[in-house]
């Protein structure tokens, strides 16, 4: 074999590769590519035994590549096939895996499932594969979708009050409806009466090791010594516990498991312990004995009957001891499925509750919502549609490996949902202004399409002055034409465009630049705009039939991207309007 054709075989399986790579956002996988590599390439066909051997690199360079790095790589080699992909209609609305032990066509059990958010703050993009994917579960097998606010620890993991509202506001966002809402603190006494009950089966004790102490015990696979303690004992210190006569640390209660088993996480783990920190709800501000997540957790998956947790794959350590609950009580316990964690590309921020807390705190970033916040309310304020969102998450899967979300990929689903509605419109960017001699010619407006592909929806009128803005990379050399969208050939006479007889065949032709343009700044029928973007706050002046859209439309400037319209008339930025950057 040549080089030549070492070469050929190499960039075509590079192709392929990303083809594969990116319409499954996974890894590219060597048996998916073969068929169509040597399908395209007949010439290949004589060299099979080799192919592998060559192309196994190729596959591995790419599977070391960001799921951005090969979109874009994929851009460069192929943008046909990269739009094909992007811009194809999922004909599948549930591209999920079947549930463990349910068939689509005819359900054995009622499926239900719930997301279990801790409401120390809104949520931001991660969040959103949750509900995403149980929303889609329940929708497929008819099922029943339930938010369970976690919200036990008062302390550490410290409830905020709007959170509650923002996260439902968040599964509304996402099209989805819970069919129960339930706050974990309304339910102490629930979790007591279970708790005496384990005691009352021998399922649990009192113990007030310090935490140093039975630490090295359990480590040793040693009992403390209040393991033995009787049940009434147990049940009398528990009382205790619940009436506040104990100080946080001083006592916890503890499930009886396997002091000697091989995982020592798993070894008489802690069901309750005291917080002296009031509950910020008032109706649970008087509670000191609280439930540990695992032991809350698992009494509510049974108490609401689910059926499927879904959960991520460093947490299997709590079905396991939540299973030790179950066995006591001869519960069954719910099937589980195991995902990687998600990771977002695009964001300098981190995936943080607490890190965005603490940058909102510290006047670094203006709210939940600021453009360069990796959050829901960011991206529904930029005019990202929820459906968009999950169609991304979906098509994540629930894999047990770590999976990236590229942006690019939420961006493209968006697309194809909004492009239809948005009107048209030209923003120039810190532009350069041009004197535009009206003398010659009747032409006193241009008049651009509201949507190039629906000339019904009619016509822009902006106002011909004696003087426009382009923006800086489209000022041509001098003696240059350009054509303004909408009205003319213009050619470029040092600061002033003079309007030439050329018809439209000249950007074909002559390779005529078509370019957007705007009043001059100081026009009376400028629109200045303050766009807000995940990198920063850009200033411009628009077309004058701007000002005629409302808050919360989406536009599209023509070359520069989409934007949702959020205010008009700042006087705090001497702005008439704010627009916040949806993406290109």
């Amino acid at each position: 074999m040549d080089d030549e054709l070492r070469d050929r075989i190499e960039r075509s399986a590079e192709k392929h590769a990303l083809l594969n790579a990116v319409k499954h956002n996974s890894d590219a996988e060597m048996g998916a590519i073969m068929g169509p590599l040597m399908g395209e390439n007949p010439e290949f066909r004589p060299h099979g035994d080799a192919i592998p051997g060559i192309i196994g690199s190729v596959v591995s360079q790419i599977n070391n590549l960001s799921a951005g790095e090969r979109r874009d790589r994929l851009e460069t080699l192929a943008p046909e096939a990269l739009k094909e992909i992007e811009s194809a209609d999922n004909s599948n609305k549930y591209d999920l895996p079947s549930l463990p032990g349910v068939t689509d066509k005819e359900p054995t059990q009622s499926v239900r499932m719930r997301a279990a958010p801790n409401p120390n703050g809104p949520w931001h993009i991660g969040h959103a594969r949750m509900p995403a994917v149980i929303g889609t579960y329940s929708n497929r097998y008819d099922g029943s979708f339930i938010i369970r606010f976690d919200d036990t620890d008062p302390e550490t993991k410290r409830p905020d009050l709007n959170a509650y509202d923002d996260i439902l506001e968040d599964v509304t966002y996402l099209g989805f409806e819970p069919d129960d809402v339930l706050r974990a603190s309304d339910r102490l006494e629930l979790y007591y009466d279970y708790a005496q009950d384990l005691i009352d089966v021998g399922g649990a004790y009192t113990c007030s090791c310090s935490g140093e102490h039975f630490s090295e015990l359990k480590n040793a696979g040693e009992a403390c010594p209040h393991r033995e303690k009787s049940i009434d004992q147990t049940r009398t210190e528990f009382e205790a516990m619940i009436q506040g006569e104990y100080v946080a640390g001083e006592m916890v209660l503890r499930v009886r498991t396997d002091i000697k088993h091989k995982n020592p996480a798993l070894r008489d783990w802690v069901a309750f312990r005291l917080i002296d920190t009031p509950h910020p709800r008032a109706s649970a501000a008087d509670y000191r004995c609280w439930p540990m997540l695992d032991f809350q957790s698992g009494i509510d998956d049974h108490e609401t009957g689910i059926t499927h947790i879904i959960r991520g794959i460093d947490l299997q350590d709590s079905a396991k001891r939540q299973r030790f609950v179950y066995n006591y009580f001869d519960w069954e316990y719910p099937e589980v499925v195991h995902w990687g964690h998600i990771n977002v590309d695009a964001y300098d921020v981190s995936l943080s509750t607490s890190t965005l807390t603490e940058k909102i705190e510290g006047d670094e970033l203006d709210g939940w919502d600021d453009p360069r916040a990796p959050t829901l309310q960011s991206l529904r304020r930029r005019g990202i549609t929820g459906e968009a969102i999950v169609e991304s998450m979906i098509n994540l899967g629930t894999s047990t490996t770590n999976v990236e979300l590229s942006m690019s990929s939420i961006y493209s689903n968006n697309r194809k949902h909004i492009d239809d509605e948005a009107n048209r419109y030209f923003l120039v960017r810190n532009g350069e202004s041009f004197t535009l001699d009206t003398t010659s010619g009747d032409m006193t407006a241009g008049h651009p399409p509201l949507h190039p592909d629906n000339p019904e929806r009619g016509e822009r009128t902006i106002p011909i002055t004696d003087a426009i803005t382009i923006e800086s990379a489209d000022v041509p050399v001098d003696g240059n034409r350009v054509w303004l969208k909408g009205y003319a050939c213009v050619q470029r006479d040092g600061n002033q465009f003079r309007p030439t007889d050329d018809s439209i065949d000249v950007v074909r032709e002559d390779e005529v630049n078509v370019i957007h343009w705007a009043p001059a700044p100081d026009s009376s029928s400028a629109i200045s705009v303050r766009m807000r973007t995940p990198d920063g706050d850009i200033t411009g002046v628009a077309e004058p039939e701007l000002i005629n859209t409302s808050v919360g439309d989406l536009v599209q400037f023509e070359r520069v991207g989409f934007a949702r319209i959020d205010s008009k008339h700042e006087q705090t930025t001497n702005t008439d309007m704010t627009v916040y950057w949806t993406h290109s």
